[in-house]
């Protein structure tokens, strides 16, 4: 890896301009670590050996991008998922190709993140991470939002957040428990305490519009109240991550800072940028594009898998959905809990669970309002009940600074018994989008009078 900083070629101008002094020295957010994990080293010692300039560059792009991770043994089932849909094979088999398909790129968009951010600076790379983080649930949302399938958008959100608080921590907390059962397991709770603040005010933000539909004699009273106190809401509370993103990058920034420190000669060679701006910027670009193609087909096909294996939609998009398409980044936070670096799994877990929460989930009521779409913050009772019991149970559980296997065995007993409920649960999905109906009754209502 040391050789990338002798060839010019790799990097395309030469320099590494906009290299700051604290990403050469590995300060990075755990969302970068976390997802490092599942990297591989390139030997370029071969393509060195090309002597056209094009080929060679491109070449180097398609190591350290294709197989620059060890999870590139599922980049197959990006053009299976896609000739499955053009060539109408079953659309179960649509919908697991385009499930294992994301898995890849989802980690290779973080990739190609960090790497852009080598030039652009800790705080713009910062920026990035925070918008593309979670892309992969944004474009499935947007895609269902475009459908009329609130329901879809509202379970994999939902999903995201829980399997974040409870699978992902709770699995980091139980690993690193088992494999550390000698040492005190210690993190920084400053970063786990305005974490939960802010998922304490997620959840506030969707008890009221539930509260406001039982307070009313008829929920059709309410429907339109509702959609308004939860665009409302949704308002506030990208107010609120805007104030979180300046507290991350630049009033408080040293909390959300790892250090790998038992690595630091190590990483003194990773922590180059391996492709050049545009060409990391051109990837992204077109991962994203694959992204929302397999996002579409996912869409498409949940209702016909759901048929097909007799599960329910709301299983497939709270369970199934979040599990598989954050394989990459749930996978590193547990690798770093092996290793007694807590801080990097908890930024990881909490980090992404904030970010859904306060960032798309708010993103996804004001994108419907501009598409006439009627989302609103009520996840309904049981949805909602799990969620606030997932932040209460998390809160608690972190409130020490302190962690041993038992409280990792807790949360993931939680999450089985969350999902345990769904896998029963038999809701005919047509009836999952309560809003539109009541909404709908209460207009005709409102018409009659």
């Amino acid at each position: 890896m040391g050789s990338h900083q002798q060839e010019p070629w790799m990097l395309e101008n030469g320099t590494l301009k906009g290299l700051s002094k604290e990403m050469r020295h590995g300060r990075r957010t755990a969302h970068n670590m976390s997802s490092s994990s599942l990297r591989k080293k390139s030997d370029i010692t071969l393509v060195s050996k090309v002597r056209c300039a094009l080929l060679r560059n491109f070449l180097v792009n398609i190591q350290e991008v294709i197989l620059g991770t060890k999870l590139s043994i599922l980049f197959p089932a990006i053009p299976a998922a896609i000739i499955a849909e053009c060539y109408g094979f079953g659309r179960s088999w649509v919908f697991v190709l385009s499930l294992l398909g994301l898995t890849p790129l989802a980690e290779r968009v973080s990739f190609l993140t960090e790497q852009v951010a080598y030039y652009t600076g800790p705080t713009v790379g910062g920026l990035l991470n925070a918008t593309c983080g979670n892309v992969t649930e944004l474009i499935i949302a947007i895609f269902a939002l475009s459908t009329n399938k609130i329901a879809v958008v509202k379970y994999s959100l939902l999903g995201s957040i829980l399997s974040n608080l409870l699978l992902v921590l709770g699995t980091s907390l139980f690993c690193g428990g088992i494999a550390n059962l000698r040492l005190e397991q210690k993190y920084d709770r400053r970063q786990a305490d305005v974490n939960s603040l802010m998922l304490l005010l997620a959840l506030l933000c969707h008890l009221l519009p539930m509260l406001f539909r039982f307070s009313a004699p008829s929920a059709a009273l309410t429907a339109e109240s509702s959609l308004n106190l939860s665009r409302a809401s949704s308002i506030v509370m990208m107010l609120a991550y805007l104030a979180y993103l300046v507290f991350q990058l630049w009033t408080h920034r040293q909390l959300f800072e790892a250090e790998d420190e038992d690595e630091d000669c190590n990483n003194a060679s990773e922590e180059q940028a391996v492709i050049g701006f545009w060409s990391g910027f051109a990837w992204l670009v077109g991962m994203t594009v694959f992204i929302a193609l397999l996002s579409e087909y996912v869409v498409d096909t949940i209702e016909d898998a759901s048929d097909s294996w007799g599960l329910s939609v709301s299983f497939l998009s709270i369970i199934l959905l979040p599990i598989v398409g954050n394989a990459a980044e749930h996978a590193g936070a547990i690798i770093f809990a092996f290793k007694n670096k807590l801080d990097i799994s908890l930024g990881v877990a909490l980090g992404s669970a904030t970010q859904i929460g306060m960032f798309v989930v708010p993103l996804c009521v004001i994108v419907s309002w501009i598409m006439g779409v009627k989302m609103d913050l009520n996840f309904n009772l049981l949805e909602t009940g799990s969620l606030a019991l997932a932040i209460i149970a998390t809160s608690f559980t972190l409130q020490d600074g302190t962690s041993h296997y038992m409280k990792g065995l807790i949360l993931l007993l939680c999450y089985i018994v969350i999902g345990a409920c769904f896998f029963v649960q038999r809701t005919p999905f047509n009836q999952a989008d309560v809003t539109n109906m009541t909404l709908k009754s209460a207009t005709a209502a409102v018409s009659s009078a």
